[in-house]
């Protein structure tokens, strides 16, 4: 007795290729758009938290810098003195809206006018930026994609004036200005980088080591 045997045709159509290879292709496509937007958004922040940091940065340089410097002067006319000579030898000028703060720097054991300004970029004349004056000479410390409010930054200093010495021994001070020299920095604006923009606010306290009261 013969047996048929009936043979069954394997593999697959070329429709069926043709449908599975599509299928991956998709797939593969989208998984390569979510790779790509996580690189992107990892640029993003790479970059983000660098400008964040050189704010930070910036911060901790006028705070230790004020911290050891002498005769804070308020600014409000935009123009930083351009040598120690020039900065008001009765001990410092006070004021609550400043635009930057000038003061004599013993940094490196030299002596110094220094200052520090909230100003308009000369690279994009719409925003405003930090700079810093050693001596006249001035350079931008915080980069381009950071603009600060000018109606919301600034600086307030207090205590700058010297005390009324009284002649009468024993010595002593009897009038003027009792208080500890004293600046507060407040900066506020916005940070914009590849199309994000990210408000920020930074608000710190120094008093003046050197002791005048």
């Amino acid at each position: 007795m013969k047996t048929k045997i009936k043979k069954l045709n394997t593999g697959f159509t070329l429709i069926e290729t043709m449908i599975s290879v599509a299928l991956f292709i998709v797939i593969v496509m989208a998984g390569m758009t979510s790779l790509l937007n996580a690189n992107l958004l990892q640029q993003k922040s790479t970059g983000m938290r660098s400008i964040i940091d050189n704010l930070s940065f910036v911060m901790d340089d006028m705070s230790r810098n004020l911290r050891t410097g002498y005769d804070y002067e308020c600014i409000s006319n935009g123009a930083i003195p351009s040598s120690v000579n020039t900065i008001n030898s009765a001990g410092g000028i006070s004021g609550q809206n400043c635009g930057g703060i000038a003061f004599i720097s013993t940094a490196d054991n030299t002596t110094a006018a220094w200052g520090y300004l909230v100003s308009y970029n000369p690279n994009y004349s719409s925003q405003y930026s930090i700079f810093k004056s050693v001596n006249g000479s001035i350079v931008q410390l915080t980069p381009d994609e950071v603009n600060i409010d000018t109606t919301k930054s600034g600086f307030v200093v207090s205590g700058a004036e010297a005390p009324t010495p009284n002649l009468n021994p024993p010595p002593r001070y009897s009038g003027g200005d009792q208080q500890q020299p004293f600046a507060t920095i407040k900066l506020v604006g916005t940070i914009n980088y590849k199309g994000i923009t990210t408000p920020f606010s930074l608000q710190t306290s120094v008093s003046q080591r050197k002791l005048d009261i």
